[in-house]
């Protein structure tokens, strides 16, 4: 299994020079299996680049799964290539809601004024469907979804291959809202289970410790909580994601040696932490 990033920004893009070796596309990663099965995590304005990079070898049946449904998290759906081609197959895999269905939450976003297009209209197949309570299956995966801590309905993910190396995205959340992570007992850590003894984990780290304290309750981690959440769940990789948008490279560059730093004072090696970077390939056994 490896995965491709295609945008880790939070909250809005960032475009410019100063955001070029992170990216400034919103959230949006590309896993691919041994067999060539793909599946697309969230929607963020980064999967248009994906779009046009999956143009060259159309797949069949495309399934895209989102945390949430923060516009960060699905403004790209409508510039998604394969959206506009009669001959894609395309779910969309979210969190149920007692409020709406999926398909009309979604529109909401897919509907005028916003977009001149409305869901109806889009040439492609397209089906909506709430994530399973239990586990199930897209190709050669298994694949595990449970609520997190965020604001309004969230999911993350747990990604389990054939060969059964694992990731679990869980890219917008609060995991020490309401405890101090390294005490606490475990059950009580929103997405523990999900993400206890994954092969690589993908979890926010949108802000500073000094930044966090201002932000309680936004539904976002410190790069300190979001290392210590990984330390109790045994995480074996972790990969930062959501990156503050008016953090420059600089800027994470910074966060990135603080963070290493970090996991190394909590016992991991300093190699096995990372930022995301836009463009950047991470297999889960080539190491």
């Amino acid at each position: 299994m490896k995965l491709k990033v295609w945008g880790a920004r939070g909250s809005v893009p960032a475009p410019g020079p100063e955001m070029n070796r992170y990216g400034g596309n919103t959230s949006c990663v590309e896993v691919t299996f041994s067999d060539g099965e793909k599946l697309i995590l969230d929607a963020g304005t980064g999967i248009r680049n994906l779009g046009v990079a999956l143009a060259a070898s159309p797949m069949p049946k495309i399934n895209i799964l989102l945390t949430h449904l923060h516009l960060d998290h699905i403004q790209g759906l409508m510039f998604f290539p394969p959206c506009f081609r009669a001959e894609s197959e395309i779910t969309i895999w979210g969190p149920a809601s007692p409020e709406a269905s999926l398909e009309d939450r979604i529109a909401r976003y897919i509907s005028a004024p916003l977009s001149p297009v409305e869901v109806r209209e889009l040439p492609c197949e397209v089906s909506f469907r709430d994530t399973p309570v239990t586990e199930w299956e897209i190709g050669s995966a298994t694949i595990r979804a449970e609520a997190v801590t965020h604001r309004g309905p969230t999911l993350g993910y747990r990604i389990t291959d054939a060969g059964g190396e694992s990731l679990c995205y869980i890219p917008d959340h609060e995991p020490a809202l309401g405890g101090e992570l390294d005490t606490v007992d475990t059950e009580w850590i929103s997405g523990h289970n999900l993400a206890h003894g994954t092969s690589l984990l993908i979890h926010d780290g949108q802000f500073t410790d000094d930044e966090y304290a201002a932000h309680l309750g936004w539904g976002h981690s410190s790069v300190s909580d979001a290392l210590t959440f990984a330390r109790r769940t045994s995480a074996d990789r972790v990969v930062l994601f959501h990156h503050e948008p008016t953090r420059d490279d600089a800027g994470l560059d910074a966060l990135e040696t603080s963070a290493r730093d970090c996991w190394e004072s909590l016992g991991g090696a300093a190699g096995d932490v990372e930022l995301a970077r836009e463009g950047r390939t991470v297999h889960l056994v080539d190491r």
